[in-house]
């Protein structure tokens, strides 16, 4: 690798790296100067309803997407995952000598397991609109008639703001998800403001 290479690798902040050029009110601007909104919707629990009240829940959903050309989906876990601890505690019991310490990586991987199965259902559904330099009248307009069509079709949906788009980054990218505030920079929560 160059000199140029590796002078260039260093100056690339996170932003460029995940594409993300800024974060609006209603949505994140990519570096191809397209805008994307999302908007959380709050699951139902199926195992509850009948299968002709999920048949009217998934034509609902099909009414939606017919209507609107460029709705993607999305559906997160909204918990960490384990898989890459329990994959390391496995590997180390199998290498482990000292039956005292192997007994104490299963009691860790039981633990991992027991709060798995408790936020096995920690779902996130999304609906990702693309807006193509669009003025932000028009696209304020338009993302209002989304809003209300998934809404009249009986999904309980609220557009992301700021705070929900930078949550759910850190949840896609770093699987974060105890953190309350997000900053908008690294460290920014330690600049101490000067009077």
């Amino acid at each position: 690798m160059g000199k140029r290479e590796r002078k260039r690798r260093q100056e690339t902040d996170t932003r460029h790296l995940i594409g993300v050029q800024a974060l609006t009110e209603y949505g994140l601007v990519t570096y191809g100067q397209e805008t994307l909104v999302y908007f959380l919707i709050k699951p139902a629990n199926l195992s509850v309803l009948s299968e002709a009240s999920i048949g009217r829940r998934i034509y609902a959903l099909m009414t939606v997407l017919k209507g609107v050309a460029e709705v993607e989906m999305l559906c997160l876990n909204s918990r960490e995952s384990f898989e890459e601890n329990k994959l390391f505690l496995r590997r180390r019991m199998e290498e482990e000598q000292n039956p005292v310490v192997r007994s104490l990586l299963e009691k860790d991987q039981k633990h991992l397991d027991r709060i798995q199965v408790q936020m096995a259902t920690a779902r996130e559904f999304l609906i990702i609109v693309r807006l193509k330099e669009e003025e932000e009248r028009e696209a304020l307009a338009y993302l209002s008639r989304i809003e209300k069509s998934l809404k009249e079709q009986g999904f309980s949906v609220s557009r992301a703001g700021r705070e929900d788009i930078k949550r759910l980054l850190a949840v896609y990218y770093e699987q974060n998800v105890t953190t309350e505030k997000f900053e908008d920079f690294d460290g920014e929560r330690w600049i101490i403001q000067e009077d």
